[in-house]
């Protein structure tokens, strides 16, 4: 195991992996922003480097300062959590160039991957279904007209680099492609620097079900089951749970076996992501793969007891996977629930300030992951996830309940504080979300606007006026791009998730 570990983030996944560090006996190296300068991450860590003001172009997303840091203290890894770097082939690169080992897969895994045309391709060849499409991207509108036409509409155009929710456009009918091919390139462009767009059937009443897995540098993997996260805005995950609910065994085991099967095929390691669309009929469509932690995995922890940090870490330093197949036993249910600082009576607009009051919930089988406290200042720099509240019990019915209970004992009170938890109680209270009937038109159902589903676009397709000129240069610690609150002066710094 490494003696010491650099913790490039922030937030409440900078202190995951600070904890999960502590307890294997590791020393922390937490670097910061001048803005996060009397956060918990940074209070409790064993040594820590400012390496910049609190844009995250000049700071968090600062490849050569994080590096000096690892250098000057000593470090021989680097944890990038999620978001931000941790998903750069090129900051893998550079780590590889000056004896760093990143956590994660490696940089010609990482670059391979986050090319959506590329992932689909190589996916493809690996025997995972692919949504109705093109494999390939495609250079001109005649030819994306003649797939959909092969395929049938509604399509959905998408930038092969893309993420988040951006770059994508819904397509219903052969009079509106042109346009929206044209408009979607532009908007790749200037959002990622890369305008290659591939089109596919657009899977209504589909859910957004993932598969997390663990490999080695050994040739060996692991699924450790599914995950449901079809409640989103957006693209932004606002509830998850493990196991996906009311799927059919077969169509779980598929899932699993066919995620393992690709991760093993392009030589994946360390944890990661595949994320797929199950329709009415279940059957199965593989959307992409995160190559890091995600934000929803303590669901996972809670149903195997497995720490996926701890398994990054001992990966990333050359140990084979210290688990077998038939040791993964998933028990029970788990229910996540983000609660971000958002006000959803204003289109989930940002609501930042200072925390006069904040009291996390506890009891039974409640975990909560958070680096807020009373006297922390909400920063309007970065995104607005201020806590995860995940819950187990031995059946949904009894999770929900829990989860509800916990919810409603949170106390988070301050000036013009507002958060995501009274929806988050709405999304449980809705009877089609209790029935495990719900699909990713489940949140515009509860805000009354267009039905939408996984992996369709925003309701409001990104264009290329939109205020982010690049997405390397400017996401934040879980990869969200910029939301507006209200008309301003400028962009806000804040993220939608």
């Amino acid at each position: 195991m490494f003696e010491k570990v650099l913790i490039a983030n922030r937030g409440e996944i900078a202190l995951r992996v600070l904890r999960a560090c502590r307890e294997l006996g590791v020393r922390t190296v937490v670097v910061h922003s001048s803005a996060d300068a009397d956060s918990l991450p940074v209070r409790l860590a064993d040594e820590t480097v400012r390496i910049g003001p609190a844009a995250s172009r000049q700071s968090y997303l600062n490849a050569a300062a994080i590096v000096e840091a690892a250098r000057q203290t000593g470090a021989q890894a680097v944890h990038p959590g999620y978001g931000f770097l941790s998903e750069d082939a090129d900051f893998a690169e550079i780590c590889a160039e000056n004896g760093l080992t990143f956590v994660g897969p490696p940089p010609q895994v990482m670059a391979a991957l986050a090319d959506k045309s590329t992932a689909r391709e190589l996916m493809s060849k690996a025997g995972l279904p692919l949504p109705p499409g093109s494999v390939r991207t495609l250079p001109t509108a005649a030819e994306a007209l003649e797939v959909a036409a092969g395929i049938g509409y509604p399509v959905i155009v998408k930038a092969a680099a893309g993420g988040g929710g951006r770059g994508m456009s819904v397509v219903r009918s052969a009079a509106e492609l042109p346009r929206a091919y044209a408009r979607t390139r532009a908007a790749a462009q200037v959002a990622f620097g890369d305008d290659r767009v591939y089109v596919e059937r657009y899977l209504t009443d589909a859910r957004h079900v993932e598969v997390q897995v663990l490999c080695d540098a050994h040739g060996n993997g692991i699924h450790l089951g599914t995950r449901d996260c079809s409640v989103q805005r957006r693209h932004q995950k606002l509830v998850e749970e493990a196991p996906a609910p009311a799927l059919r065994p077969a169509t779980l085991d598929t899932l699993a076996e066919t995620a393992l099967r690709g991760a093993l095929a392009v030589g994946f390691t360390g944890a990661g992501t595949f994320e797929f669309l199950v329709d009415a009929a279940e059957e199965c469509h593989f959307l992409e793969i995160n190559c890091r932690i995600q934000v929803e995995h303590p669901v996972t922890e809670l149903i195997t007891g497995i720490d996926l940090v701890h398994e990054q870490l001992h990966i990333a330093a050359g140990t084979p996977l210290r688990w077998r197949q038939e040791q993964i036993r998933p028990r029970g249910v788990a229910i996540e629930a983000r609660v971000n600082v958002e006000d959803p009576d204003r289109d989930f607009a940002p609501a930042p300030g200072r925390l006069d009051r904040f009291r996390p919930p506890g009891g039974p089988f409640t975990r909560v992951d958070t680096h807020g406290h009373p006297g922390y200042l909400v920063s309007p720099h970065y995104d607005s996830l201020l806590a995860k509240v995940a819950v187990w019990a031995p059946d949904r019915d009894g999770a929900l309940a829990r989860l509800d209970r916990a919810l409603a004992e949170f106390d988070v009170a301050g000036p013009g504080v507002r958060t995501t938890i009274p929806f988050a109680r709405r999304v449980l209270r809705d009877p089609e979300f209790r029935a495990a009937r719900h699909t990713t038109a489940l949140v515009d159902r509860l805000l009354g606007g267009p039905a939408g589903r996984a992996g369709a676009a925003p309701a409001a397709p990104p264009t290329a006026t939109d205020p982010v000129p690049a997405a390397r240069a400017d996401t934040d610690a879980a990869g969200r791009t910029p939301v507006t609150a209200a008309p301003a002066a400028g962009p806000t710094a804040w993220r939608n998730r």
